[in-house]
């Protein structure tokens, strides 16, 4: 019997070394170690683990909040439970903070290579364009998802120990259990990473345009703060319903007895949508791009 393994050879006209093998090429992990080692990668995570204890510093020094006029508000019942100060840092986050490290992980991708004259030699080594591509976009992904889920699990961990374990009291329609209110809580939070996945497709395409990791970050910040103002102008109508940013706070019709999925759903369309099309204007212009002038 024999033990001879076949030996993978090149195709006979590819050119290719004999045992070449792109899928092999940059493997996550080493694209992992290397984003990991960078300096902006804590940053970002301190600042997300930090934001919950700034808020409940805050709401110690201020004491309770109030809604405008006097109305309840999310913000307002921040104090009753874990899970309500959760939901309502996460309602501080949605509308700009949560785009920035998404925005930053995903525009710092190619630009930075490009910018410090490595991408050159990443595809000389030799990389594949397409292999480069989705192996850093796969390692951006899961930065940004671990920078995202972070912030309600920590404020869920400084709520608890600040406020107690409880139900989540909604100001206007009742209260829901605390299993209840913990399995939304994570249901909303992999809504918004999701919701995200506009911005981040739109900082890759960014980041493959540029050789500037700033304006490919700064471009997608923009853009979130572009569609966040533009969203609040009912004038335009139905046209809202088309940017990046129109269904971040979706979530609020789910914290009710009766949730309404309606708009949740409507967002994650939108957000796959987004960040398909993005997502292939970045290869298409990667697999053209000039690396050497």
């Amino acid at each position: 019997m024999s033990t001879n393994q076949p030996v993978e050879t090149a195709e006979p006209d590819s050119g290719a070394a004999v045992g070449f093998r792109p899928s092999r090429t940059l493997p996550l992990r080493v694209e992992a170690r290397r984003q990991l080692s960078r300096r902006r990668t804590f940053v970002v995570f301190g600042v997300m683990v930090a934001l919950p204890v700034i808020v409940w510093l805050a709401l110690a020094v201020g004491g309770t909040p109030s809604g405008r006029d006097g109305s309840p508000s999310l913000i307002q019942a921040a104090t009753s439970s874990g899970v309500n100060f959760a939901f309502a840092v996460l309602f501080m986050a949605s509308g700009f903070l949560l785009s920035v490290p998404v925005a930053l992980f995903f525009g710092d991708t190619i630009a930075s290579e490009a910018s410090w004259s490595s991408l050159r030699y990443l595809l000389a080594a030799p990389v594949p364009r397409a292999r480069l591509l989705v192996s850093k976009l796969a390692v951006a992904l899961g930065f940004s998802a671990v920078a995202v889920l972070v912030l309600p699990l920590v404020a869920l961990g400084v709520g608890t120990a600040a406020y107690g374990s409880g139900e989540l009291h909604l100001t206007l329609a009742g209260s829901l259990t605390t299993g209840t209110a913990t399995v939304r809580l994570a249901l909303v939070a992999l809504y918004l990473f999701v919701c995200q996945l506009s911005i981040a497709g739109f900082a890759l395409w960014l980041s493959t345009l540029t050789d500037a990791p700033l304006g490919a970050v700064g471009g997608a910040v923009g853009l979130a703060i572009l569609s966040g103002i533009l969203d609040n102008i009912t004038a335009l109508g139905s046209l809202r319903d088309f940017l990046p940013t129109h269904g971040m706070y979706a979530w609020v019709d789910v914290l009710q007895t009766d949730p309404d999925w309606t708009g949740m759903v409507e967002g994650l369309s939108l957000a796959v949508s987004l960040a398909l099309v993005f997502g292939a204007l970045a290869f298409r212009h990667f697999q053209a791009k000039d690396v050497v002038s």
